[in-house]
């Protein structure tokens, strides 16, 4: 047989023959070279890496360090990133440390939302369509109130519904004393949702008169998982730092420690203009290990990203609800007043 023929029948056989694959890291969403609204799912598996079977895996965002690694085969993540092109770097670990890697390159946009109001335009709070919502929360009737056993002095309150002042119609009306920088915590349970991964605080605060006594102002989300536990967003506008606060459990989901951390966003309710409504929209979400991102808090229309991921599980063994917290705290001794309206949350 000539030279020419038996290239010709090799290159015929190649043809037939199956590779296979080399076991590693596989991406179902997003899809390669795609473009993507943040936040998205990221989800992937990674059975066996270099023949050995796969106990752990994580991500990363272009050079940045590794997300929390999660001791399992697979991932499914609610994942945020900036606007424009990222590289995303899904990573497994076999049992006796082979490291396989997947590069999954994706365009981060922006997307038209629905706003409280029911108009679609462009918001920097990115909410998609199918998010779910409960809107006007602050109408609810089962409404609670408590002092505040973790902070000083003692507080009560009062509550009710007013037509004015009032930024869409009907507004909660939250009148507090306090003696020793006491607070009053506000409790209203609108729901369930045990898997949704990310949340938008949206609502309108007003207060009414001097706010020199006023020192912080608690605006928080409770979730409680399919086991009991809870996870709990917890922000707020402390007068005492002068920033916008985050909290955290820094110790374990059984045995927590939960306090607070300051952000670098400036933030003294005191400085609040009174008599006048004031926007506050709080994006954040969580992963399947009890970490919260607190993303953005955005004020009167102006964002600043955050962007701070913590552990925020407690095994509390509450029945499944979705809660949100209105808490006043005081300075000194007196009262104060403030109002609550068009007060929605959006979760998916």
């Amino acid at each position: 047989m000539r030279l020419i023929e038996k290239l010709s029948v090799a290159s015929s056989l190649l043809a037939t023959l199956t590779v296979p694959a080399l076991a590693g890291v596989t991406v179902s969403t997003p899809a390669n070279n795609t473009e993507v609204v943040s936040p998205f799912t990221l989800t992937a598996d990674a059975a066996t890496c270099s023949s050995e079977p796969v106990d752990a895996i994580t991500y990363s965002i272009d050079n940045g360090t590794d997300i929390q690694i999660v001791k399992d085969t697979s991932l499914n993540e609610s994942v945020s990133t900036g606007l424009g092109a990222h590289t995303i770097h899904v990573k497994a670990w076999g049992n006796k440390g082979a490291l396989c890697v997947t590069d999954v390159k994706i365009t981060a946009s922006s997307e038209s939302v629905v706003t409280p109001e029911g108009e679609t335009q462009s918001s920097s709070v990115s909410i998609p369509g199918y998010a779910a919502s409960n809107s006007s929360i602050q109408t609810h009737s089962n409404w609670q109130m408590v002092h505040d056993s973790a902070t000083p002095g003692s507080a009560s309150g009062s509550m009710s519904l007013v037509g004015s002042p009032s930024h869409n119609g009907t507004a909660r009306k939250f009148v507090t004393h306090f003696s020793g920088s006491g607070g009053e915590r506000y409790s209203d349970s609108f729901g369930e949702d045990t898997s949704a991964s990310n949340f938008v605080y949206d609502g309108w605060v007003y207060v009414s008169g001097s706010s020199s006594n006023l020192g912080n102002l608690e605006l928080d989300l409770n979730q409680v998982l399919d086991n009991g536990d809870v996870m709990i967003y917890s922000f707020q506008c402390s007068g005492h730092a002068g920033v916008w606060e985050y909290g955290e459990n820094a110790g374990s989901a059984k045995h927590s420690s939960a306090h607070w951390i300051r952000s670098s966003v400036s933030c003294n309710p005191k400085n609040w203009g009174a008599n006048t409504w004031h926007h506050v929209q709080i994006a954040s979400s969580r992963n399947s290990s009890g970490h919260i991102t607190y993303k953005s808090i955005t004020f009167d229309g102006t964002q600043h990203t955050l962007n701070k991921t913590v552990f925020g599980q407690f095994a509390l063994g509450w029945g499944k609800v979705l809660q949100t917290n209105f808490q006043v705290d005081g300075i000194g001794s007196g009262s104060t007043t403030l109002y609550l309206d068009d007060l929605t949350v959006y979760h998916w």
